[in-house]
């Protein structure tokens, strides 16, 4: 063996003893007489010292090394003399003396310093990913997702759950993003699919009698990215047989319960999941993956907007518009600047434009409309600011904004300008997690066209008392749809499956399927179910989200070994690539001319 332990768990256990250490040359201080090297593996670092009255050969050898050389070393483990302890790392009160020394491996002089620095640009880490992964905040964060993965594991199975392993390559079906296909050499013209998610395969294996089933399943989505997407992700993926809503959520609520208390506890978890419907979500908070930590909830204004005599306001009444309001406390210190910038972002998300009515502090009392500022003030009464400020809740130094028009577009932007407050008012406590459930989402979205799209997926169960909306009216339609949102992110999905065929093939027709797209697309499934089918349940739960949650970072790419960019690229492979010409012609593919 080149090493007997880590360079990291090196203790006062192995004072004067002999011990072989091996790792990556991490700093060197040559004081002439001596030289100090700070050796490094994915445990941490110990310094070692070479002495030429120990030995000279060893000596004139670490005059050599350079960062990132990878050494073998043997010595005796020493105290440090006094004041010259490392308090920050583990090590620190210890040293090697070094009396031999085997170089491994050397090293061209890395495009970064190997440490913990946020000045290296996102390009260059991660074509040299490797050198990337090195960092001791990435060894960790790695770390950490195999620890959440690990207790997944053990926690599931010792809730009767079997780990299944399901297919990556399978048939292309619709499940809401644009597909990975792979063209297949055995069959010319044919192609598979790489799998958005497992879920017909889940549901079989419910079909096939397993009850509970899981897996740390890869997905892929050919869809636009951002921080929290990559076009491969990795999902908890769970089914579980004779259950309700109720009985997924709870099981899901002791995982993350326990598993976060396991594995940081330097984050507060609050054990109680709020549930709300997503009609109650999107009238509170404007979203469905509402922020709780914070509470700037919205307010709805469009009884009192009635009788606002504003050309403004009752032109966009008139088009069924809404007006909306969010109250940011103490914030009657802004400017005009101020006002402008946020009128700028909320614009930015769709919105025409920020009302507000700023309130001076030290008013007691009532709140006379003479003493308040806003764009629309002079249409206001003083009775139109009363039932503002009874409604809102605000006070003197609040500043209360408003938007109107679509109820959508006034919903994100509130939403926005929420989070925007939080942030900028310094309310969100990052060491707080705080979950909700989102249900009752509706089953069905109507597009530009008129057309009904599944709002989620096409398996999800109605709610039984809405089935008789089917036929004339689906937007009225709720479905046993469940999400899990934490801190403002969804980190999964899930519902009650149907497990009917007759219901299956109405929301196949409401959606508008053929019968020959359906055989086509989805008959393995509706064969199934001819068979003796459980009422059965599951979630997708996003494990890239949660451990960058748990890691304080905003992009899942930093919780990932091999990430690609934003647009898709591989810098460290160079993928996607051009294949060959024989490759292609043994796919029987030909490609249209492409500018490389």
């Amino acid at each position: 063996m080149y090493r007997d332990l880590m360079c990291g768990k090196v203790s006062l256990q192995n004072l004067d003893k002999k011990v072989k250490l091996a790792g990556w040359v991490s700093k060197r201080r040559d004081h002439g007489q001596l030289i100090f090297i700070d050796l490094r593996d994915k445990s941490g670092i110990m310094q070692i010292v070479f002495n030429p009255e120990i030995s000279q050969g060893t000596h004139l050898k670490a005059k050599e090394l350079r960062s990132e050389w990878v050494i073998s070393v043997e010595g005796y483990v020493k105290n440090r003399l006094e004041g010259a302890e490392n308090t920050e790392i583990s090590t620190g009160k210890l040293e090697l003396i070094v009396e031999s020394i085997e170089i491994l491996s050397k090293s061209k002089t890395p495009p970064f310093e190997i440490i913990d620095s946020n000045e290296i640009s996102e390009e260059i880490r991660l074509k040299y990913r490797y050198l990337d992964l090195r960092r001791a905040s990435m060894q960790k964060k790695i770390k950490l997702r195999h620890e959440v993965t690990q207790f997944m594991w053990d926690y599931l199975s010792k809730k009767d759950f079997t780990h299944i392993e399901t297919p990556i390559l399978i048939k292309s079906t619709p499940e809401g993003a644009r597909d990975y296909v792979v063209p297949s050499r055995i069959k010319n013209g044919a192609f598979y699919a790489l799998p958005q998610s497992p879920q017909q395969m889940k549901q079989i294996l419910m079909v096939s009698g397993f009850d509970r089933y899981f897996q740390i399943a890869r997905c892929f989505r050919d869809e636009d990215l951002r921080a929290d997407r990559q076009p491969e992700h990795t999902q908890l993926d769970l089914e579980m047989s004779f259950v309700h809503q109720n009985d997924v959520m709870d099981l899901v609520e002791g995982l993350y319960i326990n598993l976060i208390k396991n594995v940081n506890q330097s984050i507060s978890i609050d054990n109680t999941f709020e549930r709300l419907t997503y009609d109650q979500a999107m009238e509170r908070f404007g979203s469905d993956k509402p922020d709780l930590r914070f509470d700037l909830e919205l307010t709805e204004l469009s009884e009192i907007a009635k009788n606002i005599e504003s050309n403004i306001i009752q032109n966009s009444l008139r088009s069924k518009s809404i007006l909306k309001a969010v109250v940011a406390k103490g914030w009657h210190t802004l400017g005009r600047r101020d006002f402008d910038r946020l009128t700028d972002l909320v614009k930015k998300q769709g919105a025409g434009g920020l009302i507000y009515i700023n309130i001076p502090k030290g008013i007691d009392g009532q709140i006379n409309l003479e003493d308040t500022s806003g764009p629309l003030n002079k249409f206001y009464t003083q009775e139109n600011l009363d039932q503002i400020i009874a409604e809102t809740g605000a006070k003197s130094g609040d500043v209360i904004f408003m938007i109107i028009g679509d109820k959508k577009i006034v919903n994100s932007s509130l939403a926005f300008l929420r989070s925007h407050i939080a942030k900028e008012k310094n309310l969100i406590d990052k060491n707080i997690m705080k979950f909700a459930w989102i249900t009752d989402f509706p089953l069905f979205d109507q597009d530009e066209n008129g057309s009904w799209q599944p709002a989620h997926h096409v398996f999800s169960s109605p709610h039984e008392e809405d089935t008789k909306f089917l036929d004339n009216d689906p937007g009225k339609v709720r479905a046993n749809l469940f999400d899990l949102v934490c801190n403002g992110v969804e980190l999964g999905s899930g519902s009650i499956r149907i497990h009917d065929r007759s219901l299956q093939e109405k929301v196949f027709d409401v959606i508008g399927y053929s019968a020959s797209e359906v055989s086509n697309l989805f008959g393995h499934l509706l064969d199934a179910f001819e068979y003796g089918v459980p009422p059965h349940g599951g979630m997708g739960l996003g494990l890239d989200r949660l451990v960058a949650m748990l890691s304080y970072e905003d992009s899942i790419r930093e919780v990932i070994a091999f990430p690609k960019t934003q647009s898709a690229s591989d810098l460290l492979f160079g993928s996607p690539d051009f294949i060959s010409e024989e490759q292609l012609s043994e796919l029987s593919i030909e490609l249209n001319e492409i500018n490389e």
